[in-house]
């Protein structure tokens, strides 16, 4: 291939520079290999300026223009007048004819890590054309550029990229629109840590992804196995979530797809802090202020329940609020609670101020017993953090519950096909689990379990709250650690969850699966089942206690 059919776009002017050298070098490299060194070196020299590498941004530059289709001449232009790279100069291909391929490695950059360029960037792209896509990662742009080149000639595409563009609610902004434009995925490598010898090591998850507007009838998808190395698994189509199947959206649902009950947000306290304690502040309370202890319950978020971080709350119910009122430091409490209410912007919330005592949306009792679920936990853990709380623990709003839910439901949760799952289908808070409810939790498909299934669930659950209960006073924090890439779980606790994922595991297809692919396989085509008959569900307004 001449290199004069090579064409880059990179952002700075030194790396272009670079770029342009080492693609003379790497001819001149072939020259002497096949032609020998006396005519490599006339060929050689003297270098040539010319743009095989255009410096400017890829997401204002016209591809089409850098890189035209088959038998057009190429210019160089820009739509942004400050881009446009005038001192560049223009050439021609040779050889024409032939195929058009398209890759890179763009920045990883989240919806939440883009400074004001980059978001412009993405704005001048997307805002005219899709909704939603003020959550996509910035590689986001590179993937809407490609096929809008393809429509104008045949081509394949590749780019090094953020994992997050093939999990959560990215998948069917992003995706939907490529596919409808008449591309496929046509190869795909899926997630794995890359890093490099750089002086700052990227160090990131990433996925290679390929796409095509004339993509081969098999597939090959790429993935990484504990035991074989990387594995090529050849396959007809390759769905967005990088799984071997039909291109499906996971789409939230309001209730669960099969029999696994129903879960729900904490309380959100809406308070201004004066509903919450500390321990001291709680233990002051019931000595010093002459609070009866009933009124203090214990109150767990993500990080009570993951670091063991002690909270109380105030907790008062329309029963109780006469005799709660009778005490003075509680009834300071709701007057501060109702001044903040009463002062804020926003209807519902000074509509709330009638009813200081309690939190803003309240969705317990006080007298469940409460399976809790964060709704942010570190990507580093094998299993996803889950437990039982006391009857008469209050949940807050950084966390989902069952409530008196039976405790085979903790080994669902606790399994290896659960945070793949989630990992999948929620997508990430910067790089750590975002849990859902609707998305992750509803959409969950679990075979139908027999008595006997669920005995043998409860004895595993059982046991990994056991082995956990060995280590008191060691926080779930603690027992999940992963330091230096090497896990520091205790063996008994590792042995509890190995054992419960053998039982589960062996309920979906009679043994353990090789590797996250092939579970991620089962649980789409299980998922596609489930759903085949139903549309998308209403979305469904969780009951609050609003008297």
């Amino acid at each position: 291939i001449p290199v004069n059919n090579f064409r880059g776009i990179e952002l700075r002017d030194f790396p272009a520079e670079i770029a342009r050298l080492a693609l003379i070098i790497a001819e001149y490299q072939c020259d002497v290999l096949y032609r020998g060194q006396k005519d490599a070196v006339a060929e050689f020299l003297p270098l040539d300026s010319q743009n095989w590498i255009i410096c400017g941004n890829a997401l204002r530059l016209d591809w089409l223009s850098i890189c035209p289709p088959t038998g057009t001449g190429v210019k160089v232009v820009s739509d942004d007048l400050f881009n446009t790279p005038f001192d560049q100069t223009e050439i021609d291909f040779e050889n024409e004819g032939g195929e058009t391929y398209i890759c890179g490695n763009p920045p990883y950059k989240g919806s939440q890590g883009q400074n004001d360029e980059q978001k412009d960037d993405l704005a001048k792209l997307f805002s005219n054309r899709y909704s939603n896509w003020k959550s996509l990662d910035y590689v986001s742009g590179w993937f809407l550029k490609a096929t809008d080149y393809g429509l104008h000639t045949h081509c394949s595409v590749a780019f090094v990229t953020t994992n997050s563009i093939c999990q959560g609610r990215q998948v069917e902004t992003l995706w939907a629109p490529i596919f409808s434009k008449g591309f496929a995925i046509s190869f795909a490598h899926t997630s794995f840590k890359w890093t490099n010898l750089a002086s700052h090591n990227a160090g990131v998850t990433v996925a290679i992804v390929g796409i095509s507007n004339n993509p081969p009838k098999i597939r090959k998808l790429f993935s990484e196995s504990n035991i074989e190395g990387v594995v090529v698994k050849n396959t007809n189509n390759i769905n967005p979530y990088l799984i071997s199947g039909p291109n499906i959206f996971v789409i939230p649902y309001a209730m669960p797809i099969c029999m696994i009950g129903e879960m729900s947000f904490g309380n959100m306290p809406n308070d201004g802090g004066h509903l919450l304690l500390s321990y001291e502040n709680a233990c002051s309370a019931i000595k010093n202020h002459g609070v009866n202890h009933l009124f203090i319950k214990s109150f767990y978020g993500s990080q009570e329940f993951i670091r063991g971080h002690e909270r109380r709350c105030i907790w008062i119910t329309k029963t109780s609020i006469i005799e709660a009122n009778k005490n003075s430091w509680l009834s300071q409490k709701f007057s501060s609670v109702e001044a903040l209410r009463a002062a804020s912007n926003r209807k519902s919330t000074k509509e709330l101020s009638k009813f200081s005592y309690r939190f803003g949306e309240v969705r317990q009792t006080g007298t469940e017993v409460i399976t809790i679920i964060p709704r942010v936990s570190s990507e580093n853990r094998e299993f996803l953090p889950v437990g039982l709380l006391p009857a008469g623990s209050i949940i807050s709003d950084a966390a989902f519950a069952l409530f008196d839910a039976p405790i085979w439901s903790v080994a669902l949760i606790a399994s290896r096909m659960h945070i793949v799952w989630i990992a999948t289908v929620c997508g990430r808070m910067k790089t750590d689990f975002r849990y859902s409810n609707t998305l992750g939790w509803n959409t969950f498909p679990v075979p139908t379990l027999t008595e006997q299934n669920k005995a043998d669930l409860t004895r595993c659950a059982e046991d990994i709250l056991l082995a956990r209960e060995a280590h008191f006073p060691a926080s779930i924090a603690d027992l999940y650690e992963v330091k230096d890439g090497a896990s520091k779980m205790p063996d008994n606790l590792r042995l509890a969850h190995e054992r419960n994922d053998e039982v589960l595991e062996r309920i979906y297809i009679g043994r353990r699966f090789k590797n996250d692919t092939e579970r991620l396989e089962k649980l789409f085509e299980l998922y596609t089942k489930m759903t085949a008959t139903s549309s998308k569900p209403p979305s469904k307004k969780i009951k609050k206690d609003k008297v």
